[in-house]
């Protein structure tokens, strides 16, 4: 990882909303999980694609060019696109961010590199409370 989400303190505050992950210029990219395609094209002045997933989940990635169209249906692993250099000068990388029903989350949370949280007791429980 080149750089990690760095969620915002509000919804239009600065922040980095997703993942850079080193990659090479012309590097395939695969789709991480089955989904449709939900955008294809240039936005501002790179490519993006963006796949949409059950439950709510929308990935997006840039810079990567592809000839997919809006509305295809993609299995995982099936190759989706390609690197282009430009998002992290000097070295290639693709920023993948990931929307769960609009909001951005980190995407180490669907790609399994972060542990989920447990919360503890911050004092025992009493004699009455316990069970068993």
């Amino acid at each position: 990882m080149v750089r990690p989400y760095v969620a915002p303190a509000t919804p239009y505050s600065a922040g980095h909303r997703g993942v850079d992950l080193r990659a090479t210029d012309g590097g395939t990219v695969y789709a991480p999980a089955d989904g449709v395609v939900h955008f294809s094209g240039i936005i501002v002045d790179r490519p993006v694609l963006s796949i949409r997933h059950p439950g709510g989940l929308i990935s997006s990635y840039e810079p990567v060019e592809s000839a997919l169209a809006s509305g295809t249906a993609v299995r995982r692993g099936e190759v989706v696109g390609m690197v282009l250099a430009a998002h992290c000068v000097p070295a290639a990388c693709v920023h993948m961010g990931v929307r769960l029903d609009g909001e951005y989350v980190s995407p180490l949370l669907y790609l399994g590199d972060v542990p989920r949280s447990v919360l503890l007791p911050t004092r025992p429980l009493s004699a009455s409370v316990r069970l068993g």
